[in-house]
């Protein structure tokens, strides 16, 4: 899973995946340790005001470039809750393995998590847009 440390997370996004948690959606999937882990992270982010997030860090709906430390390749997505996930548009939900791993993390960060055939490690390499950054909170 991601490097254990604090991360960043606005007021709004830690009570909107908070009560996700509740959702029926959410506890079919309870049995996950990423799920696990994503509470865990959120039990202790760092809960700030949406224009107090550093430029840097990846929220949600982010538009995120991921590179993979292995192959070198290079993947786009947006950070986005279940109902709007959608990967052939490259939307990828904060539930997915790989969504939990990325929340709250920055522009260079190395990021890990477990898979079946092992352990995937990616480098956070450019955050295309960031909704707090680029002025489109809701």
């Amino acid at each position: 899973m991601a490097a254990k440390r604090k991360i960043i997370i606005s007021k709004e996004d830690h009570e909107r995946l908070r009560n996700l948690f509740f959702s029926k959606f959410a506890a079919a999937f309870s049995d996950k340790p990423y799920l696990q882990s994503l509470k865990d992270e959120l039990n202790v982010a760092e809960i700030v005001a949406p224009e107090e997030i550093p430029p840097d860090v990846v929220t949600m709906n982010s538009t995120v470039r991921l590179r993979d430390t292995r192959t070198k390749e290079v993947d786009t997505y947006t950070l986005v809750y279940p109902k709007e996930a959608n990967i052939a548009e490259d939307k990828l939900s904060v539930l997915a393995p790989i969504g939990t791993a990325i929340l709250g993390y920055r522009v260079g960060d190395l990021v890990r998590w477990q898979v079946p055939s092992g352990t995937i490690s990616v480098r956070i390499d450019e955050l295309v847009f960031q909704p707090e950054r680029d002025g489109v909170t809701a």
